[in-house]
């Protein structure tokens, strides 16, 4: 027995020694280069980023904040996630356990009856036997190319993928919640412009028939205005339907049925953020989608090692000892005890090319794994360059179109006295309005498009989930 635990002591010494020699290489980041991923007027040198602001102080309105904390607890995609999450986390439990033997126990009772007629048969005396055995069995695998190492590294980093994606998901769900919410204020804001128009439309229709009572205008003109007021009408109309569709997007959001949802204004908690990209390499550390293409990258880069290491011999350990006797009685006797060991290297020689085709598929899977992390950095510069002139053009935008604004609201008040003077058609009139409101509800819009490139921004930077 001494000599056996000898022998299995120079197996195991030698096993380690050996791990020297591993086959399996280490994973290291590959040279992308980070360099002009999005497009700034004056490159960032600053490695603060707006993806370093927490989500609550992003998002000040309590209300929001509020949807936001409901939408992470009960979101149906997240809680899907957090499931993928969870088998993710025992895959890698089972990776790290590789290092450790596999132990089984089994009990058995056989009967066998052998036949008179065979030679043995007629030689044995009584040819019925009861065998009764309770046996243990153990298999240790050596790790000396570091097949179990690898495959151990590439179940993390398949969890932390998971992870990240995971992280993912999150940040996606806080920037639709805060979108959607911030294009409900708008619409109730084109809501209460189209409104005010509305009175302003029903009092020009008692000033449009005075004219006409005066000669000043015909009922041509009296039904345009009638018309116009109709107009109005329908605009509130479909604004109020928009405005439900989004509480019921909203509501989806945050993992209930839909319903009506409270919210504040514009002017009570305006979206202010400092528009600071940070550096590009950022993108890296910030950007969930970005890191989980790394760690698939990880993953099939140790698969590949797992692979590789397939063509080399592997040493292995079997181990079975227990009791063993035809008298139940007898079974836990010391006679019934009994051990074997079996050690030895096994060398892969032909197997239908079967090993070779899997490491085959694991390089092909590790550079397309590769490439799709190239593709995300470069997703990730492009949705933040999208974002940065997105505002620059809104904020842009908002500027002239609040003079626009000024000057067709003076345009429309001034036809209304020109007319009531016989200076100005009611045609000049009508068109004078319908400029003014339509600019008074694109202004609206216009604020909204500027929150959402700033929330666009903030998610393309991979803010939210930190």
């Amino acid at each position: 027995m001494k000599n056996n635990l000898y022998k299995i002591g120079v197996l195991a010494v030698s096993a380690t020694l050996m791990q020297s020699c591993f086959v399996a290489k280490d994973y290291q980041r590959p040279d992308v280069k980070t360099e002009n991923l999005y497009r700034t007027e004056t490159p960032s040198t600053d490695s603060l980023s707006l993806a370093n602001l927490s989500w609550d102080k992003m998002f000040t309105d309590p209300l929001l904040q509020g949807y936001i904390k409901k939408g992470l607890e009960n979101n149906l995609d997240v809680r899907i996630a957090m499931q993928t999450l969870a088998a993710a986390e025992a895959s890698m439990l089972q990776g790290k356990a590789g290092y450790f033997p596999t132990l089984n126990v089994t009990t058995n009772w056989t009967h066998q009856e052998l036949s008179r007629n065979t030679q043995i048969g007629a030689i044995v005396k009584n040819p019925t036997t009861d065998q009764y055995q309770l046996v243990g069995n153990l298999s240790w695998e050596a790790d000396i190319w570091g097949k179990i190492r690898s495959n151990k590294r590439g179940t993390q980093a398949s969890y932390l993928q998971s992870q990240a994606a995971n992280q993912a998901i999150k940040t996606q769900l806080i920037a639709s919640i805060a979108s959607t919410y911030y294009q409900l204020l708008a619409v109730d804001e084109q809501i209460k412009i189209a409104e005010n128009t509305l009175v302003n439309r029903t009092q020009s229709i008692e000033t449009i028939l005075a004219l006409k009572k005066a000669g000043n205008v015909t009922e041509v003109g009296v039904k345009q205005t009638e018309a116009q007021k109709y107009a109005t009408e329908l605009i509130i109309a479909d604004l109020k339907n928009n405005s439900i569709l989004l509480e019921n997007t909203l509501s989806i959001l945050m993992g209930k049925g839909a319903n009506k949802i409270e919210r504040s204004n514009f002017a009570a908690y305006p979206l202010q953020a400092d528009i600071n990209v940070g550096v590009a390499s950022g993108l890296l550390r910030n950007r969930p989608d970005v890191i989980a293409a790394e760690y698939n990258l990880i993953t099939n880069f140790e698969m590949t090692n797992v692979a590789k290491s397939s063509f080399y011999p592997a040493l292995t350990v079997t181990a079975s000892s227990g009791l063993q006797s035809i008298d139940i009685q007898k079974l836990f006797s010391t006679n019934s005890i009994f051990a074997s060991i079996i050690t030895g290297l096994t060398q892969p020689v032909f197997n239908q090319r079967q090993i070779r085709t899997k490491y085959e598929i694991a390089k092909a899977n590790q550079e397309k794994a590769y490439l799709q992390f190239e593709q995300s950095l470069l997703t990730a510069g492009k949705e933040v360059s999208d974002a940065l002139a997105q505002y620059k053009n809104e904020s842009y935008k908002i500027t002239v179109r609040e003079k626009q604004v000024a000057a067709l609201t003076k345009a429309s008040s001034y036809s209304e006295e020109l007319l009531t003077y016989g200076l100005a058609n009611y045609l000049e009139v009508l068109t004078a309005k319908n400029d003014a409101l339509n600019a008074q509800l694109t202004l609206a819009d216009n604020r909204y498009q500027q929150y959402k490139s700033v929330i666009q921004l903030y998610r393309a930077l991979g803010g939210g989930w930190q």
